[in-house]
């Protein structure tokens, strides 16, 4: 008899059509007779999670704990945190892409720390769509009603959003540059930029570098070479060591070496 695994997870692609709205959608589910806990990285994206059976909690680095009954809504998400699935537990999460949250509700879920769906919202939407998906058994059923449902919500992308998400020369300003394109301000493009994705482009350059540390680490340790910091500090454009750490700390709360110690025994384990 095949042995079933106890904690099920899985990223669940989107349609196109919905390509430019999510990222992906994830499910967990724990069928162990334990608690199992996880860390979530800093994604830059705003997060709706449904939970199902026994309610999950979320801790923050500064031990603030919360518990997700039926559903909630949090981001974007600038640093890690540790979530927990007890026995009995599910999660099905949509991560929103870009402007897309802004573009559903009106306004961006700017925040350090998680808000109840009903503090956004006039009407709880989102409970009453968390009881609609009790109702389904299978995932992506559940996948498909809540990409229905948010269907007519869903606004129009401006011009704005559209350049700033399809911006990819990183020698040029991106603000000057969609400014000058749509005879606006520099001022009221990252007014917008803010507004409408929840964090600026300053930010976001500041993760973007970060994740290409993490690659740099990531390849050279699956390939077993040795990590020269200084090649990432000047690759991924940081002023110095110091800079680099800082990053690190602030992002995932561990130092660049202790990451790389971590990414070699996962990716090298010594047998016995």
């Amino acid at each position: 008899m095949e042995l079933q695994p106890e904690y099920n997870e899985y990223r669940i692609s989107v349609p196109q059509e919905f390509e430019n709205v999510f990222t992906h959608f994830y499910f967990a589910e724990n069928t162990s007779e334990i608690s199992v806990t996880k860390t979530l990285l800093p994604t830059y994206q705003t997060i709706l999670l449904f939970c199902f059976g026994e309610s999950a909690t979320m801790s923050t680095r500064e031990k603030t704990i919360i518990s997700v009954d039926k559903c909630m809504v949090f981001g974007p998400v600038r640093q890690s945190f540790d979530y927990t699935l007890p026995a009995g537990c599910s999660i099905l999460v949509a991560n929103f892409k870009d402007d897309a949250f802004f573009r559903f509700f009106g306004k961006i879920s700017i925040m350090q720390s998680v808000k109840h769906p009903d503090e956004l919202l006039k009407e709880n939407c989102f409970t009453d769509l968390w009881h609609q998906l009790t109702a389904l058994h299978a995932t992506t059923e559940q996948v498909n009603h809540i990409l229905e449902f948010c269907r007519p919500y869903l606004q129009d992308r401006d011009i704005t959003s559209q350049l700033l998400s399809s911006f990819e020369n990183d020698l040029l300003n991106p603000v000057k540059v969609i400014a000058e394109q749509t005879h606006q301000t520099e001022r009221n493009i990252q007014r917008k930029q803010k507004e409408q994705f929840g964090y600026s482009l300053k930010e976001l350059n500041r993760y973007n570098r970060f994740l290409k540390a993490i690659k740099i680490i990531e390849e050279e340790t699956e390939k077993q070479n040795q990590v020269k910091w200084f090649v990432i500090i000047d690759e991924c454009g940081y002023y110095d060591q110091s800079q680099l750490i800082h990053d690190f700390k602030h992002f995932i709360n561990i130092s660049p070496a202790q990451y790389l110690k971590f990414q070699q025994e996962i990716c090298n384990p010594k047998t016995k």
